[in-house]
């Protein structure tokens, strides 16, 4: 079934692989509600769909796919929902902001199975892809930051430099150093070791208990199973003028997703030809994925680029992702322990950090000596820390391309599909409601 001999692997190795990744993203079923909480989704719900929606994503993508990769709700894309689309306009709470997750995460089945997927991804130049992923890590990075205590707001520069000497932040920036030494010793897992050992710190100072204990039999979030039914989303679409959030969660996740699968198939040597064996089927793993977590209370999944740990260490096939999913459904027993530690911002915080400026590494990509694409890119990567929105930053990366193309004399090179998102993002800036 997952053709062991034929990669050159054998069922222990396979299930080490998925040890090993799940080590390393595992500090999601932590951060994801942390920053869930933040647009008042109850921590109960948060943790059982990210739990949930990251089981389904990844076993899909093992039994359907057989790729070592796993999903679950992608960073950047939960702090967009929390911080950008729930409140920004009235009515908008996050059961609204569930039902966009859930139109973008139809969209994306039926793109999945069609051949538009290809269409719009070749449509993004690879310059405004890169650009929205390092305005996204320094966004997350920004929250970690502010969560932490590190920067504070203030009155006439906006942010500033917080006291290094309170305890929680003190807390945080031990975290941060234990966190950033473990990943530059390449220790397998290194943020979840990070946020490990922070949290004994804490609890041998009394910063952290465990009144609720360690373990628990897993139930339904308090207020039922799902937070939003398959059809109100449809009609909340129109009445709250929702496109371009459906639109960048739709984008962001489609390329994302995409641009993850390829790397790590890459460097599992699974790629046939220059081309991805069975695309369809792992596209599928992640908007069903998307789907199934909106109407039970997360933001859209992405394929992790922490699966790459679990390809070094030996993982070759669908196996190390059923192993991933396996071990994720055994953190369901756990929630005592992840309620406890999410308590405790400075914990998490550095997670946010690290994951953050991991993501710039993409900046080396983009061609600095070239205006026309340069421009765009810094409009994108600035704008969405500095307004708390990827969607604005996305809007105004999209609206510049094609105008600086068209004033080059290069606008020939532009898809159509780009001519009509600078549209579409331009109406929104204008007359819409910013998110």
């Amino acid at each position: 079934m997952f053709e062991l001999s034929a990669r050159g692997t054998n069922p222990g190795r396979e299930v080490l692989a998925g040890l090993t990744t799940f080590l390393t993203m595992v500090y999601i079923v932590v951060v994801n509600p942390i920053i869930l909480g933040q647009a008042q989704v109850p921590f109960d719900r948060a943790f059982f769909a990210t739990v949930v929606a990251t089981i389904l994503g990844t076993l899909w993508m093992g039994l359907r796919a057989n790729y070592p990769i796993a999903v679950a709700p992608g960073m950047g894309l939960n702090a967009f929902f929390a911080f950008s689309v729930v409140g920004s306009a009235a009515g908008i709470d996050y059961r609204v902001a569930f039902g966009a997750v859930f139109v973008a995460g139809v969209l994306f089945v039926i793109l999945s199975v069609t051949r538009f997927r290809e269409d719009l991804l070749n449509a993004i130049p690879a310059s405004l892809k890169h650009a929205v992923t390092a305005g996204i890590g320094l966004f997350i990075a920004f929250i970690g930051l502010r969560l932490s205590g590190i920067v504070t707001a203030h009155g006439t520069n906006l942010v500033a430099l917080g006291n290094l000497k309170a305890p929680q932040t003190l807390l945080a920036l031990f975290g941060l150093l234990v966190t950033v030494v473990l990943y530059a010793r390449r220790v397998p897992g290194a943020i979840f070791l990070g946020m490990l050992v922070t949290a004994i710190v804490a609890a041998a100072v009394g910063m952290l208990t465990f009144d609720q204990g360690f373990f628990s039999l897993p139930k339904l979030p308090s207020d039922g199973l799902f937070v939003v039914d398959p059809f109100t989303p449809f009609v909340d679409l129109f009445r709250y003028d929702l496109y371009t959030v459906v639109l960048a969660f739709l984008i962001i996740t489609l390329f994302d997703t995409t641009g993850t699968m390829i790397g790590i198939a890459e460097q599992a040597g699974l790629l046939v030809n220059g081309r991805f064996p069975r695309a369809r089927e792992a596209l599928l793993a992640d908007s069903v994925a998307t789907s199934v977590g909106a109407l039970l209370g997360t933001s859209p999944t992405s394929a992790y680029i922490e699966s790459g740990a679990g390809v070094a260490a030996g993982g070759r096939t669908g196996l190390t992702a059923v192993a991933v999913a396996g071990f994720f459904l055994l953190t369901l027993f756990f929630f005592p322990t992840v309620q406890a530690v999410a308590g405790l911002s400075a914990i998490t915080a550095p997670a946010l950090i690290l994951v953050g400026s991991l993501m710039l590494h993409v900046l080396r990509e983009i061609p600095w000596d070239e205006f026309d694409e340069a421009f765009p890119a810094f409009l994108v990567i600035l704008s969405m820390p500095l307004t708390s929105s990827i969607a604005t930053g996305i809007a105004l990366g999209f609206s510049a391309y094609p105008i600086l193309k068209l004033v080059r004399g290069r606008g020939r090179e532009v898809h159509p599909l780009l001519y009509f998102f600078a549209v579409v993002f331009l109406i929104q800036l204008f007359f819409l409601p910013h998110v």
